[in-house]
């Protein structure tokens, strides 16, 4: 049975629907069961509701229409007629397990019930069937605890504190010493805390617990927790989320049962081996949850731990043969590594799931260059495989490998790179802390998907408890956040907000910093390295460099920022803001005397003294940059940001100008504005005073001569008039330009080529572009400051309001970091158009600080843009982006 809201699999089920197998209609789960189900493997059977379904439910006002109902029970069929069992039976009952599926994966962000189909009559039929009734009411225990918690929102900390006080009365260290007589016990205590925190005994019609778990799951999609987690990812919000039911597998049936998560490869380093944890006698959120301590795959990955139990390949030799086939099955006909769930039931093989498993970059990296290398995908295949932001992870410093680490534990290494920050002990504080801009380490006993936003403010991540595959190794790798897990010696006080590990006790607020590569733990803040870019990283450079159309610049105004920016392979400058040049402490005072001068007499003086140091700056970055594009755009800001606001730099100013205090605050009053964002800067300082534009040009042109008599490798300068609005102002400015270039080049004997062009960063000079492009050889569009005009909002003030904004969708994302394609993007649209319709050759590019986004850079590349510009630690980003948009 298979129609348009619900898909069956396994068994006897046709698989050949390719609605079935599309990730947005049966979600990324459902559509790689049917997948697993159609090329043979071990699935057990169930069936899938769509993502439409859920969609449909959240807007209809959570509600299931008579005809879902009815295909859910003839799927339920299906899965019954599969197994042999029948769902709420007393004799032998059919569990199921009821599970989200988005279309992309959202690691422990939604609701999953376990052993759904239990209550007091079913579990005797369970224990009857089964042989044992231990395995029985450790089931229903936990499908007690599980349902509470999903469906009706009972704290599930209340059940662990019952089950520890048990366990501590009978004097036992772990689950499994339990008896069913023990379990039983638990069992009615379970039920009495949901009656006591509901209202209502716990549910007994198997029929009201399904439709109560697919509920629950439809519900999750809008939980806190996926919301902050689909925000921080770029995941759509009106995707919702299919629901996956199948026939339950027991790994929990005793020592020859048990239940792992695998990957094919290792998700950290890249590394072609297998790579997972698996528990004896257990169920699979023993293993997520990190409840227990679980137990290595393989045997080399055991003895390099140095670990005592043994590994699935030692334990059961078959069981894991066989899964080792399936890795290769698996990664060769997905051609990805894959992030797959199973469970050996009485020493028989099932898989739960397979999905492409999430990865730091250096693995993403050796990956993608490793399967091309085996001939399992192609070099484009490559480039498209690796999220460009990922690359981020590898830009920054890592630890200093010679500086002394005062190391005070050593967990697992869970998610690589290094991180140093004070120490905050829950999800809230260190999502407060990091909007004061401190670096914080978020430390817990275990995260939940609760802590998903203070995972994202932090720096790094430190638990107590879990393995590599728990919820904070999967969700730190997924962020590029650092992640030290499972450090048992670890103990945290929260009342006197304090942690100890081992004899040492710290603060919150202390810094600690973490080396996820390693799995140390230190106290203190440890210096950094700078990464180095070679191997897999330069092989996938290379291969983008060779794909992309577009070029890729940077925004830089020091050498040092411009030398980084070659070293990560920066074509060009896109943006040098020679304001920043101008807030120097050496060259402050003269940048005051100029503003305050009360005629143009004396802002000649004063500017004379900038001169040398502003040419002087030039050369520097020219020499770096000699033989690319360099683009320097001309005094921006206005002129307020200069000025004193702190007595004493009133007196030193008065000082060196010889005016008196009292007269300097005045001329400073003058000069005040009331919107200065939108008042006297950019080309408006050009035409009112335009000494200053005369000033840069000079030395500007000197540098560049300088260097062209010293060097074959002369830079290009494009120099870029900002703020302009009319072809009048440009034309005006352009000349001033070109009377003082004319100048330098005959007093210096000496011609270089340039290129006059003018920053796009207002709605009238994207719609008067024919215009302004008579007088203008390029055009960079300065996004940051065109979305703040044409949205009409500070981006200096919105962080204080975009952040609902985005959660309800008024704006898929922050338009200050992702264009605003529909309307910002419209309007660089029509700028392009306009601007070669009269310079067929005008050159186009951005420099705002768009040009690192992938989303924009797509964009940009659509619409024909030469090219973006980036920071320097965004360059390998931007090429990466530009080569997935030419692919595309």
């Amino acid at each position: 049975m298979s129609n348009d809201s619900v898909y069956i699999f396994g068994g006897d089920a046709p698989h050949d629907d390719p609605r079935q197998k599309d990730k947005k209609i049966a979600g990324g789960k459902g559509a790689n069961l049917a997948e697993m189900a159609s090329i043979g493997l071990p699935v057990p059977p169930g069936f899938t509701v769509t993502t439409e379904e859920c969609v449909r439910y959240l807007k209809e006002g959570a509600d299931f229409s008579a005809a879902l109902r009815q295909d859910v029970a003839s799927a339920l069929e299906h899965i019954e007629r599969t197994v042999g069992k029948s769902f709420g039976s007393n004799d032998d009952p059919l569990l199921v397990s009821v599970r989200s599926g988005a279309a992309v994966s959202m690691p422990g962000m939604m609701d999953t019930v376990l052993n759904l189909g239990l209550n007091d009559e079913t579990v005797q039929g369970l224990a009857k069937v089964s042989g044992d009734p231990r395995f029985a009411w450790d089931s229903y225990r936990r499908f007690i605890q599980m349902y509470s918690d999903v469906v009706l929102g009972v704290d599930h900390g209340l059940f662990e504190e019952a089950l520890e006080i048990a366990k501590e009365d009978k004097g036992f260290l772990s689950d499994t010493e339990m008896e069913s007589e023990d379990w039983e016990g638990i069992v009615a205590q379970y039920k009495a805390i949901c009656e006591q925190e509901t209202g209502n005994a716990f549910p007994q019609d198997v029929q009201a617990q399904l439709w109560g778990a697919i509920a629950a799951v439809f519900d999750s999609w809008d939980a806190d927790r996926a919301k902050i987690y689909r925000r921080l990812n770029d995941i759509p919000s009106d995707m919702g989320t299919a629901v996956n039911v199948q026939a339950m597998v027991f790994g929990n049936m005793g020592d020859t049962s048990a239940t792992g998560v695998a990957f094919t490869r290792d998700p950290s380093t890249g590394e072609k081996a297998f790579y997972g944890e698996w528990l004896v006698n257990a169920q699979g959120e023993d293993v997520v949850a990190g409840i227990r301590t679980p137990q290595y795959l393989t045997r080399k990955a055991r003895e390099d731990a140095g670990a005592k139990p043994a590994s699935m390949e030692e334990a059961m030799p078959d069981a894991f043969a066989e899964l080792a086939q399936t890795f290769d099955l698996l990664e060769r006909h997905y051609r990805d590594m894959q992030d797959i769930e199973f469970t050996v039931q009485q020493g028989k093989l099932w898989m739960l799931q397979t999905r492409n498993g999430k990865r730091t970059a250096k693995a993403a990296l050796k990956m993608a260059v490793d399967m091309v290398g085996e001939g399992l995908i192609d070099e484009k295949t490559a480039i498209l495989r690796v999220d460009p932001m990922a690359l981020d992870q590898l830009l920054h410093p890592t630890l200093d490998p010679d500086a002394r680490r005062d190391v005070l534990t050593r967990g697992l290494p869970a998610s690589p790179g290094a991180a140093a920050g004070r120490i905050v002990l829950d999800a809230d504080t260190a999502e407060q802390h990091a909007q004061r801009g401190e670096n914080v380490i978020l430390v817990r006993l275990e995260t939940s998907p609760e802590d998903i936003h203070g995972m994202h403010a932090a720096k790094g991540i430190l638990t107590a408890r879990g393995g590599m595959t728990s919820h904070a190794a999967v969700v730190a790798r997924g962020m590029g956040r650092p992640c030290v897990s499972g450090a048992s010696e670890l103990s945290i006080d929260m009342k006197a907000r304090t942690l100890r590990i081992g004899t040492r006790e710290l603060a919150e607020g202390d810094m600690l910093t973490l080396d996820g590569g390693n799995g140390q733990v230190m106290a203190g803040d440890v210096p950094t390295v700078e990464p180095e870019l070679a191997g897999d990283f330069a092989t996938l450079m290379e291969w983008a460099d060779r794909h992309r159309r577009m070029k890729v610049r940077t925004n830089a105004e020091t050498p040092e920022d411009c030398r980084m920016a070659r070293q990560f392979g920066a074509e060009g400058i896109g943006l040098c803001r020679t304001e920043h040049m101008f807030f120097d402490a050496g060259r402050i005072s003269a940048v005051r005397q100029m503003i305050l001068a009360e005629d143009e007499a004396g802002r000649r003086k004063a500017l004379a003294k900038l001169l040398p140091e502003q040419r002087k700056d030039f050369h520097e970055i020219f020499e770096v940059m000699a033989g690319l594009p360099c683009t320097i755009r001309l005094l921006d800001p206005p002129l307020h940001e200069f000025l004193p606001t702190a007595e004493d730099d009133f007196a030193e100013l008065a000082d060196a100008t010889g005016f008196g205090i009292d007269h300097l605050r005045r001329r400073a009053a003058d000069l005040h504005e009331f919107n200065p964002m939108l008042g006297h800067r950019g080309c408006r300082l050009g035409i009112t005073y335009p000494e200053i534009y005369e000033m840069q040009a000079r030395a500007l042109f000197e540098a560049v001569c300088d260097v062209a008599a010293s060097s074959d490798q002369v830079p290009l300068p494009e120099i870029m008039i900002p703020l302009v609005g009319t072809r009048r102002e440009l034309a005006i400015l352009r000349e001033t330009v070109e009377r003082v270039a004319a100048e330098v080049f005959a007093e210096k004997g000496r011609e270089v080529e340039y290129l006059i062009g003018t920053m796009i960063e207002l709605p009238r000079a994207c719609l008067m572009a024919d215009e302004i492009a008579k007088d203008a050889l390029f055009f960079s569009f300065g996004t940051n400051d065109l979305t703040q005009t044409t949205l009409g909002v500070s981006r200096d003030d919105a962080a204080r309001f975009l952040g609902p904004y985005v959660e309800q969708g008024i704006y898929d994302r922050d338009p200050f970091v992702s264009l605003d394609i529909d309307g910002v993007g419209q309007l660089v649209r029509i700028a392009a158009e306009r601007g070669r319709a009269t310079r067929p050759d005008i050159k186009l590019g951005i420099c705002g600080e768009h040009g690192g986004d992938p989303a924009s850079i797509a964009f940009c590349n659509e619409i024909g843009l030469d090219y973006v510009s980036a920071s320097p630690y965004r360059v390998p980003i931007a090429r990466l982006a530009a080569a997935q948009a030419s692919l595309r």
